[in-house]
């Protein structure tokens, strides 16, 4: 998966629901790198509901693909404002 330029900075736990694998296709953007952690120190909430941190900001959603939408939704906006 190609990192990128890691001006938008995607983190996930190693345990999450999500997994870098669901975030390829987001992942594309030179703009966005994607960081697994072991921990993220968000106790418990990996075992929850899939979630991802982007930008210091938690994205989280009661399904994987909601979660993406979402994530999608936050990298979109942080690209606006970049440019």
């Amino acid at each position: 998966m190609d990192t990128g330029l890691g001006m938008i900075l995607i983190e996930i736990c190693d345990y999450n629901l999500l997994t870098s694998e669901h975030l390829e296709k987001i992942a594309r953007h030179p703009e966005v790198a994607v960081m697994s952690y072991d921990c993220l120190n968000i106790c418990g909430m990996c075992s929850l509901r899939p979630f991802a941190i982007v930008n210091g900001q938690r994205i989280f959603a009661e399904t994987v693909e909601d979660c993406l939408v979402k994530i999608e939704r936050k990298v979109e906006e942080e690209l606006k404002n970049l440019a």
